[in-house]
């Protein structure tokens, strides 16, 4: 998996950050350490986790490179921005093309998050998948600081945040969304870091894995005409998985496509798949968060 473009474009200084953050420290044989960026959300942003975990369980592997294939995470607690994440490796199977490992991150001794990774070799079978959303190309689309004008008082976290990942919305974002009264009960994103990412599939699925915990739940609200930064909403991530179905890279533009099939119980579900640019569908993903809304007093 290699780029063979001598004229491929280096990494911006935020996705350089990201490399540096998903290049975890080896600390022991199953024990790994993760630091925060100096753009930090009042808890760790859980897309770092998950991108931080894979990179952990990849890096325990023994009997060849299998690649990530399945990756379940559970989020415990929400994480202390001011300190470093100690990831805790279990190696469950190592076998000829499959293997499991089970990542737990902890701070001060208590469990943060979880997540069981599975790995396994790639073989010939039965084929079939849904097609792409139709929309429209991503070099047709704005940049997302393109939709950041006029709102960066009401979604300054957004602003401020680590910006690793080039993001063209091909509908309206939660926030512009809010002005115009539409509502919308699906949310169309392409995708790709700003820079090439080296060549190591490993790092393709984390940054990845990092990215998928962004606007995977903006059909939840958008269903509801809310938004982000600009009504009173509370949203923790309880669970997450994913499914990589093929190899790729995320140094090239994917449509991740989202909805959400459900909100019940102060809780709501947004489902989503990363196509290849040429249709070809690389990743599910799955996200279940806490989502409260709090009206404003009549």
């Amino acid at each position: 998996m290699t780029t063979g473009d001598p004229k491929a474009a280096a990494p911006s200084a935020d996705l350089q950050k990201l490399i540096e953050l998903l290049d975890v420290e080896r600390v022991d044989d199953n024990l790994f350490v993760g630091q925060h960026p100096d753009q930090v959300l009042p808890r760790t942003f859980g897309g770092q986790l998950l991108g931080q975990g894979v990179v952990a369980a990849g890096r325990t592997l023994v009997k060849g490179n299998p690649p990530v294939h399945a990756l379940n995470a559970h989020f415990v607690r929400g994480g202390d921005v001011t300190k470093p994440l100690e990831y805790h490796v279990d190696r469950y199977r190592d076998g000829r093309a499959f293997a499991n490992r089970q990542v737990t991150a902890k701070q001060d001794g208590e469990v943060v998050f979880t997540m069981l990774v599975a790995f396994q070799d790639n073989s010939a079978g039965l084929e079939h998948a849904v097609e792409i959303p139709e929309v429209p190309f991503p070099e047709d689309l704005p940049p997302i600081t393109e939709h950041f004008k006029g709102y960066e008082d009401k979604i300054e976290s957004f602003v401020n945040a680590l910006h690793p990942v080039d993001i063209r919305f091909a509908n309206d974002p939660t926030w512009v969304m809010k002005g115009t009264g539409e509502q919308l009960n699906h949310n169309r994103a392409w995708m790709k870091t700003h820079g090439t990412l080296p060549d190591d599939p490993l790092m393709h699925v984390a940054t990845m894995a990092y990215s998928s915990d962004t606007t995977v739940l903006d059909s939840i609200i958008t269903t509801h005409g809310l938004s982000w930064g600009i009504d009173r909403l509370f949203a923790a991530t309880v669970n997450h998985s994913m499914w990589f179905h093929r190899e790729f890279r995320f140094d090239e533009w994917m449509l991740y496509a989202t909805e959400s099939p459900v909100a019940a119980g102060s809780r709501g579900i947004g489902s989503g798949r990363f196509f290849q640019r040429d249709g070809t569908l690389a990743t599910s993903v799955v996200q279940e968060a806490l989502i409260k809304y709090f009206p404003p007093r009549s």
